[in-house]
């Protein structure tokens, strides 16, 4: 492994830390350490005699062009998330506090997938944590969801846009490898998408949440379900009765899929 690597998977695991903590971590030193790259494998003792031993095909190095595109399917959600916390493909890499790859259970029932991280997402690291976060966890209770239980959350960028904009084509492009690895990774058998940018650019649609709210649709063979973003909930209380509708049409199909989901550990 190269210093880079390591420095790179360092300051990954203590931005979780300080997250966790709610400050500096005190498992982390104040200077952030010196890194140097390891003995190449081929130039020890035991790679020569068992060279299988030595080799992780894990983490590549190898450029995201040059990868197949179904390389995403062998790779595991902390993988994921470190290559989008090295990630600089976009704008919004330069004006990020922290990336914000998503939160919830590696084997979930459903993923929910909302637009982008806002201000207190970009602080923490963490998806859906604000007084929009607060009502997401609301109305998945409702239903039988929690991030913690059956559920992993999700947005269509990982990093915040300026002002909690809506993500530009080309950010939201920049991202999506990352989101389609995600959902090859997780393999949830069903998908709630939050406002309109997460259903446009799922289903590569112009139409809108006003239009596709409550039905159920097709994402690549998996159950998809779209309703008003929490976010616009707080800014339209009016429409919680609407989305409280979509929720339980989107109920109806999870217990066809599973009737004991809720109990999902």
């Amino acid at each position: 492994m190269t210093k880079d690597e390591k420095l790179l998977i360092y300051n990954f695991l203590k931005t979780t830390s300080d997250s966790l903590y709610g400050f500096s971590s005190p498992h982390f030193p104040k200077d952030t350490p010196q890194f140097l790259d390891d003995v190449p494998a081929q130039f020890t003792e035991n790679a020569a005699q068992n060279p299988q031993e030595n080799f992780s095909p894990a983490y590549s190095s190898t450029p995201e062009s040059t990868r197949p595109q179904n390389a995403g399917a062998s790779d595991t959600i902390s993988n994921i998330a470190l290559k989008i916390a090295q990630c600089q493909r976009c704008p919004l890499a330069k004006m990020r506090m922290n990336t914000v790859p998503g939160e919830g259970i590696k084997n979930p029932f459903v993923l929910v997938i909302g637009e982008g991280p806002g201000e207190e997402e970009d602080r923490s690291g963490r998806p859906f944590v604000g007084p929009a976060g607060q009502l997401l966890d609301k109305m998945l209770a409702a239903i039988g969801l929690s991030r913690t239980t059956n559920t992993f959350i999700a947005n269509i960028v990982k990093c915040r846009p300026p002002y909690n904009r809506n993500p530009e084509p080309n950010e939201a492009d920049s991202c999506r490898s990352f989101l389609d690895a995600q959902i090859a990774a997780l393999k949830p058998k069903a998908i709630l998408a939050a406002g309109s940018v997460a259903i446009k650019n799922l289903l590569h649609t112009n139409e809108g949440v006003l239009r596709l709210h409550g039905k159920i649709l097709d994402y690549n063979g998996i159950p998809l379900c779209t309703t008003y973003h929490p976010s616009a909930l707080l800014r339209a209380p009016e429409n919680k009765r609407v989305a409280w509708e979509d929720l339980k049409i989107f109920r109806t199909k999870l217990l066809e899929l599973n009737p004991d989901y809720q109990n999902q550990k």
